[in-house]
């Protein structure tokens, strides 16, 4: 393991099961409920930056132009005409739209999948990164908190979110020396939304960085190093569990991206001779 307290290299397969369900112990009721969501990345060199941030130049002028011009052209969806800036930001992540939103998901076993899915990165270490949405909240301003409180929730909805905070301007508006975290879950678009157990998260404002943000806030999260020597046996045993394309991506796309992987050899993908797991299928 690593002596950093927020980064823990694991050794083995058994070790990266321990350090998943870390600290998911609530003895208020006496059950596993994880207060953490998870991303998984394919590099330990791979940020926490948006696909809004990663348009470079003032991408913070573009997140207006972008969402209005996308509202206007999906004009014919079906999405309802009474629907919030909050549905539509979380409708055009879902459709690879540039914004702030970034994703995530309650399952450990799914952030695994996406740290292991590309064979092209398997001579990289992947990373899972597990962070504390609880503990989060207590840093959103007290309007939000208060609303999430009465909710008996953790975590917006755009239904929940939308009578206390109506736009990204106000959004900013509401703590702009502090910029803070917020989650909100997707509604339920269509199955591959429900099969990887997805939620989104986004700063306060497009300026913010979610690492540096963390860095302030190291009680938050930590991460899991995925050394390249385990993503093969990772990825064969999550195959065995049934977390792949076919299920997490629900049609002939996640389907063909499956079996194209599942019957990959490994010689050349991290330099591993094939082995007998890559046979025909049971």
């Amino acid at each position: 393991m690593s002596s950093s307290p927020n980064e823990i290299e694991v050794s083995s397969w058994e070790e990266l099961q321990h350090v998943l369900f870390r600290d998911t112990w609530d003895g208020r009721i006496g059950r596993f409920r994880s207060p953490f969501v998870y991303r998984g990345v394919r590099s330990r060199a791979y940020t926490l930056s948006t696909s809004l941030q990663r348009l470079g130049g003032p991408y913070h002028e573009l997140e207006h132009h972008l969402l209005r011009n996308f509202r206007k052209y999906a004009h014919d969806t079906a999405i309802p005409d009474q629907a919030s800036v909050w549905d539509w930001l979380a409708v055009a992540q879902h459709h690879g739209l540039p914004t702030r939103l970034l994703d995530w998901t309650y399952s450990p076993y799914v952030a695994l999948h996406f740290a292991t899915d590309d064979l092209e990165a398997y001579h990289q270490d992947g990373v899972i990164w597990a962070l504390n949405y609880v503990k989060a909240a207590e840093y959103m301003p007290a309007r939000l908190r208060e609303a999430l409180r009465a909710e008996g929730s953790n975590v917006f909805t755009p239904e929940l979110l939308q009578p206390v905070c109506r736009n990204l301007r106000e959004l900013e508006e509401m703590q702009p020396e502090q910029p803070f975290l917020l989650f909100l879950e997707p509604p339920s678009l269509d199955a591959r939304i429900v099969h990887q157990y997805a939620l989104f998260a986004l700063m306060s404002t497009p300026h913010a960085n979610l690492d540096s943000w963390l860095e302030e806030h190291p009680e938050l999260f930590y991460r899991i190093i995925l050394p390249a020597r385990l993503k093969w046996e990772t990825r064969d045993k999550l195959d065995q569990a049934n977390i792949t394309e076919r299920v997490l991506f629900p049609g002939l796309g996640g389907l063909s991206r499956w079996l194209h992987r599942h019957y990959s050899p490994t010689t050349g993908h991290g330099g591993q001779p094939l082995g007998s797991g890559q046979d025909l299928l049971g």
